[in-house]
C-alpha cells in the first residue's frame, strides 16, 4: 500500500488527532462512510475524551486504499478487510525480520570482536569448556626461568 506521504515512520503519522470531518475531507469521502468502515472494523478510529472519532494520517491513507480496492478493483468490503489484515501481518513480519537481522548483525560483530581478542593468545592459553557444565579456569602468569 503506497501512501504517498513522506515521513510515514514519523509518530505524527500514527497520531489519532483528525476529527471525522477533516479525515473524511482528506479521504474524499462522506463522514457517514467513515462511521460505517469503523463499525465494520476496516479503519478503526480512536476516541476523543468526549467520544468523538479521531483519525490519523495513516487512517486517511487506509481509507483511500479501502475506497480504491472497493471501487476500482471491485473487491467487496469483507475482501477488503481480509486484504488489510494480511497486509498488517506482512508488515509485522517485515518488522520482525528487520529486528532479527539487526540482532544477527550485532552477534556477528561480537563474534568478530571476540575472535580479534582471541587472536592475541597462543593456542595453549585457550581452554575449551563444555557449555553444559560450569568450569573454573585459573590463570597465573608464567615465571621467567631462574626466578
Amino acid at each position: 500500500m503506497s501512501d504517498g506521504f513522506v515521513g510515514s515512520g514519523d509518530p505524527a503519522y500514527e497520531a489519532k488527532v483528525l476529527m471525522i470531518s477533516v479525515a473524511a475531507r482528506m479521504a474524499g469521502m462522506h463522514p457517514q462512510t467513515l462511521r460505517q468502515y469503523d463499525r465494520l472494523g476496516l479503519v478503526q478510529a480512536g476516541r476523543a475524551a468526549g467520544g468523538g472519532r479521531r483519525y490519523s494520517v495513516r487512517d486517511v491513507v487506509l481509507l483511500r486504499e479501502v475506497q480504491r480496492l472497493s471501487q476500482d478493483e471491485g473487491v467487496n468490503l469483507a475482501g477488503v478487510k481480509r486484504i488489510i489484515g494480511l497486509e498488517r501481518l506482512v508488515e509485522q513480519a517485515q518488522q520482525r525480520v528487520a529486528r532479527l537481522e539487526a540482532e544477527l548483525d550485532a552477534a556477528y560483530r561480537r563474534i568478530a570482536e571476540l575472535e580479534t581478542l582471541a587472536s592475541g593468545f597462543s593456542r595453549g592459553d585457550l581452554v575449551p569448556t563444555n557449555r553444559t557444565s560450569t568450569a573454573l579456569v585459573v590463570w597465573r602468569p608464567r615465571r621467567a626461568p631462574g626466578r
